[in-house]
């Protein structure tokens, strides 16, 4: 085995010790960033990350209020108490929001009408 290519070369003195001081300089300008992203990461990003449990359990009470259907499979008693006070609290927005949403799936529907007229008419 042939040791012309050694994996560490050995250097001259002036040559090790520039080496060594890129090396310490490299060393302090990857801690501060690691230092800054781990700050950014903790400030910016931690917060709003939740633990797979918590996900879970929130995405399941979702899944309650989302399909009215999970009434029959969770206890009808908490869906009658929960509808009964988003009801008696909202009943006025909650009028208004299917108000608007019936609205704007009119407004979607026209609009793909008259593509759709557009469409035939150009067959022609």
């Amino acid at each position: 085995m042939s040791n012309e290519y050694p994996l560490y070369p050995s250097l001259p003195e002036d040559g090790e010790k520039e080496a060594q001081a890129l090396i310490d300089r490299f060393k302090e300008d990857l801690k501060k960033a690691a230092n800054e992203v781990i700050g950014d990461f903790y400030c910016d990003v931690a917060t709003h990350i939740e633990s797979d449990s918590w996900t879970n359990y929130r995405n399941a009470i979702m899944d309650g209020f989302k399909n009215y259907n999970t009434r029959k499979v969770q206890a009808k008693y908490d869906f009658k108490q929960i509808r009964a006070e988003i009801y008696k609290e909202f009943r006025e927005d909650i009028i208004k929001d299917l108000n608007q949403d019936i609205f704007e799936e009119n407004a979607r529907l026209e609009e793909r009408i008259l593509i759709l007229q557009g469409q035939l008419y150009d067959r022609h």
